[in-house]
């Protein structure tokens, strides 16, 4: 199960790539960075935005994948 971070970050994804994308974004950032979603910290919340960003360019553009990465960091 999410923690609460990793929680937060699927509800910002979700209005830009839907329920089932946002999951498996977060998961594969997650696993990315060598954690899973039960152990995301703020800390990695930077790392997960601009991968995100990467990741996120090719499905909705780059202006829409830069606004949601900006909204995983103002998590912190």
């Amino acid at each position: 199960m999410p923690n609460l971070l990793a929680t937060r970050i699927e509800e910002v994804l979700r209005p830009v790539i839907g329920t089932v994308l946002a999951a498996v974004s977060v998961d594969v950032e997650a696993k990315r960075i060598g954690k899973t979603v039960d152990t995301v910290e703020r800390t990695d919340l930077e790392t997960i935005a601009e991968n995100l960003n990467e990741a996120l360019k090719l499905v909705v553009g780059p202006d829409v994948a830069k606004a949601a990465a900006q909204r995983v960091r103002e998590l912190l």
